[in-house]
């Protein structure tokens, strides 16, 4: 099937491009709406309705009017010298409030921008007091929006209504501060949007100086950022398609997650073919361009339907978490990998069997065969020191995977913030209680459903203030059908801190279910609530999904490769880089650099992404060995043929992904991340697939293949002559040959 896929798209190339390019520039336009129209509003959306918080905001919708996608930001309002508030003072905010409360907040757009393609966010927010500080040095007020914090239409709005009620207040002597999740988001982005611009020019630049270095051509430097992005245009709008009929509800952080990693993989499938096909040509000076794409993409396109696949299975196994922003991660990144598949399979071959030799011009490389560099040493050591060369391996491995000793999961968003929104969060609870701004609220129904009186609940609100850590305790409120009563509590602790979710998860849920009227059930809500419950369903979820991806990883090398000992042996490499990999990044964000805790996504995140990514570098070379195990002669020598062949690809492809990984440390909130990635796609691609794997392939000989009791079938494809004579070892970048 992938055989005659190639050869079809090698022979219509010109329609294939066509087709590709027509629906990337059309997707790429829609994506954005698509997107916005999936998009979930926030982390507790994503928790099973048998979470306790999840409980609580059923309530708050149903009886309080909160709507799902609500928005609140708080403003601190004070006079501008820094006096307390006077009566006078008080009333004007009043009337500003008011007035900023009856306004509608228009969403800047730009004069060209088509309005179809970004929901219009336009609205007019809720203004209301919340609280006066004791010692009058400023008041509070609550500001709700509707939408997504991750949205970009939500945060144009609020950045308008932030600099209308600055500009308000300030003409009447009084100084703003904003604080909440919406306004930490987008200070936090306006003070990385010029990082992140600089960070995503350094990435295309060294994608193109990459391959410019290696290839010595325009085209081969050029073609493969086009081709994914034509690719990437399509994949975006399939999975927004996917999402809206399907009702998947994606994260806001998803459409980058998924642009990072199909720019990944989508150049590193390219450079496998180009690599490939260079060697290829040399090999065959006579034979037509376009036979020789044909052949080529024949035949690496099976190692990389197999990696593509491997891709899609880890991240089906997100099919049976509990949280759902890893159940609706899992679709998105599998549906747009099998979109990137199918271009590596197509849209690949045929810019391959259009450009032909002209594909490398202006280099002459092809005209000659280069001499022996550090990729044919480098094999040539591995297939005599296999032993030595694994010991050192596994040396730096293991002192990499020691940090995981000590390993704490941090819920919060990170390190301490610098921003605006954190300062403002900072002044408040110096004069009232930290989660006053972001309150936790215990919610009282009767559990058959009838009416409870505000009255009933006295005694609970009085356990619930003798909780240590309950700075203040509101007057209860019944809601307007008389079914439910809130109180809201305010923690001496900061909403997103450890310290505010052990309060939830603890104390305050015992007080609430040992001191609930009889007949009434209670539940807890609030940032701290959602985290604390988050925190229980990722914990069950790495369970659970580890095994999972393994077994279906497993099937899919099995299948691949024929034998059950060499998926073993794979899979054992790629456990030890991604324990490695999850150690370094304890050791330089939970001990030198003392923030929390690793973020709670990141073993799952990089379980899928190094496990599932990094494989695509060991099938490479695994399937590279089987093929030169195929000829006559020495186990070991074919180790090193294969070696002298993979490791310029796989070297290239390994810095071109990690390097993409990188740019995501211009995201706020994903520098673990960014590190994390980086530094597993470098230790998959150079340690594991340069070193371990071979190093066992030479160990293990033939026997690697083990069932197979016989001597593999002889490759059907017939070895060039040329090839056969003097195989042509590939150069790494900087010893390229001009």
């Amino acid at each position: 099937m992938i055989r005659a896929l190639t050869a079809a798209a090698t022979r219509h190339a010109w329609k294939v491009i066509a087709v590709w390019a027509v629906l990337g520039v059309a997707l790429t336009g829609l994506s954005p709406l698509l997107f916005a129209k999936a998009t979930q509003a926030g982390t507790a959306d994503f928790l099973p309705r048998g979470y306790d918080s999840a409980a609580a905001l059923r309530t708050a919708e149903d009886h309080f009017g909160l709507r799902p996608d609500a928005t609140t930001v708080t403003v601190l309002v004070a006079r501008a010298d820094g006096a307390p508030l006077t009566a006078e003072d008080e009333r004007r905010i009043g009337a500003e409030a008011a007035a900023l409360g009856g306004r509608r907040v228009e969403m800047p757009r730009a004069k060209d921008e088509p309005s179809f393609l970004l929901p219009d966010r336009s609205q007019t927010p809720k203004v209301a007091p919340v609280t006066t500080a004791p010692d009058r040095s400023f008041e509070l007020l609550g500001v709700e929006l509707t939408g997504g914090v991750g949205d970009p239409g939500v945060q144009d709005v609020y950045r308008a209504f932030r600099d209308s009620a600055r500009e308000r207040f300030a003409e009447a002597g009084l100084r703003t501060g904003f604080t909440g999740s919406l306004a930490e988001a987008v200070d936090t982005t306006d003070d990385t949007k010029t990082m992140a611009v600089v960070g995503n020019a350094l990435v295309m630049g060294l994608i193109v100086l990459v391959n410019v270095l290696v290839f010595r051509s325009v085209a081969a430097a050029l073609l493969p950022l086009l081709a994914v992005a034509l690719i990437g245009g399509v994949a975006g709008g399939a999975v927004g398609g996917t999402a809206a009929l399907t009702g998947l509800r994606l994260d806001a952080n998803t459409p980058g997650l998924i642009s990072v990693v199909l720019l990944g993989i989508g150049v590193d499938y390219l450079l496998f073919l180009l690599f490939r096909f260079r060697e290829h040509l040399r090999a065959n000076p006579g034979q037509p361009a376009r036979r020789a794409a044909a052949e080529v993409s024949a035949r690496v396109g099976t190692a990389i339907t197999s990696a593509a696949l491997t891709i899609v299975a880890a991240f089906a196994s997100l099919g049976v978490a509990t949280f759902g922003q890893f159940r609706s991660l899992g679709p998105a990144i599998a549906v747009a990998v099998l979109v990137m598949l199918l271009g590596s399979l197509t849209l690949m071959p045929a810019l391959l069997a259009v450009c032909g030799r002209g594909m490398f011009w202006p280099s002459r490389a092809l005209r000659r065969q280069p001499p022996a560099g550090a990729a044919a040493r480098w094999g040539a050591l591995v297939a005599r020191r296999p032993g030595a060369v694994l010991a050192v391996s596994a040396a730096l491995l293991g002192v990499l995977a020691a940090g995981i000793a000590g390993i704490r999961m941090d819920y919060g968003m990170g390190g301490a913030s610098t921003t605006p929104a954190a300062a403002t969060a900072a002044e408040i609870s110096r004069a009232l209680p930290a989660g006053v701004s972001d309150p936790t609220t215990v919610y009282v129904t009767a559990r058959d459903g009838g009416t409870v009186d505000a009255g009933r609940v006295d005694g609970l609100a009085k356990a619930l203030g003798q909780v240590p850590g309950v700075g203040q305790v509101a007057p209860a409120v019944a809601s307007g059908d008389g079914r439910a009563v809130r109180i809201d509590l305010y923690p001496t602790a900061d909403p997103q801190s450890r310290q505010a979710r052990d309060l939830v998860s603890g104390p305050l849920r015992a007080a609430a279910a040992a001191h609930a009227p009889a007949g009434t059930e209670a539940h807890v809500g609030g940032t701290a609530a959602v985290f604390a419950d988050v925190s229980a369903a990722v914990d069950h979820d790495l369970k659970v999904v580890f095994p999972v991806a393994a077994a279906l990883i497993a099937l899919i090398l099995v299948l691949l490769l024929r034998s059950l000992l060499a998926p073993a042996v794979l899979l054992l490499a790629v456990g030890a880089g991604f324990a490695a990999t999850l150690g370094a990044a304890t050791l330089v964000f939970q001990h030198l650099l003392d923030e929390p805790g690793i973020n709670f996504a990141l073993p799952l995140v990089l379980f899928l992404f190094v496990v599932a990514l990094g494989t695509d570098y060991n099938i490479l070379i695994t399937d590279r060995i089987r093929e030169e195990m195929r000829r006559p002669g020495p186990a070991r020598a074919a180790v090193a043929r294969a070696v002298r062949h993979t490791a310029p690809a796989v070297a290239t492809a390994g810095v071109v992904l990690a390097a993409s990984f990188a740019s995501l440390a211009t995201v706020p909130g994903n520098q673990q991340n960014a590190f994390a990635l980086t530094l597993g796609i470098l230790l998959s691609a150079v340690v594991l697939s340069l070193a371990v794997v071979p190093a066992l392939a030479a160990l293990l000989g033939r026997a690697l293949w083990w069932p197979l009791r016989r001597e593999p079938e002889p490759d059907p494809e017939p070895v060039p002559a040329a090839a056969a004579a003097a195989p042509a070892p590939e150069a790494l970048p900087w010893q390229q040959v001009r």
